[in-house]
C-alpha cells in the first residue's frame, strides 16, 4: 500500500531553520524592548512619536539629512563595585530611527520635547495650493 504525503515545499527550509538555531530561535526577540515609534499627521504637521524610556535630553541626538529625519539615542551606564567579583558592570542601550520627510516639511522650522520619556518631534508642513477650479462656458451658437 501506498501511503500519499502532501508536499510542502517549505519543510526543507524549516528543517534547516531548526537546524540551525533550535525551535526556540525566535525566542530571545520575545524579551527584548523595541521603543514604539508612532509616526502621524495633525493640523498641518507631521508629528514622530518615539517612547524612549530611561533617556535624558542629552542622551538624543535629531538632525535633518536631505529628505530624512533621523533620531538617535544613546545610553551607557558605568558601575563599580569592588565589594562583588566584577570590577566594572556596564551596560548601553540604543535608538535609531531614520523617517522620510515629504517634499513640503519645513525643516526650517522642527521643533522637539522629551517629556517623560516620549520625544515628540514636529515637522510644519507647508499647506498644499488649492485647487484651482476650471469654469465651463457654455457652447456659443
Amino acid at each position: 500500500m501506498v501511503k500519499l504525503v502532501k508536499f510542502d515545499p517549505f519543510a526543507e527550509l524549516n528543517a534547516l531553520q531548526r537546524q540551525f538555531f533550535g525551535d526556540d530561535w525566535i525566542a530571545p526577540v520575545k524579551g527584548v524592548n523595541i521603543p514604539t515609534t508612532d509616526v502621524y499627521t495633525k493640523d498641518d504637521k507631521l508629528v514622530v512619536e518615539a517612547h524612549l524610556p530611561n533617556f535624558e535630553k542629552d542622551d538624543v541626538n535629531i538632525q535633518v539629512d536631505g529628505d530624512a529625519l533621523t533620531i538617535s539615542a544613546e545610553r551607557h551606564e558605568k558601575q563599580e563595585d569592588k565589594s562583588k567579583k566584577y570590577v566594572v558592570r556596564e551596560s548601553s542601550s540604543s535608538f535609531y530611527r531614520r523617517i522620510s520627510l515629504p517634499e513640503r516639511a519645513n525643516t526650517d522650522k522642527i521643533d522637539a520635547h522629551l517629556d517623560d520619556g516620549i520625544l515628540k518631534v514636529s515637522v510644519p508642513l507647508t499647506p498644499l495650493p488649492e485647487p484651482k477650479k476650471i469654469a465651463i462656458s457654455a457652447k456659443k451658437k
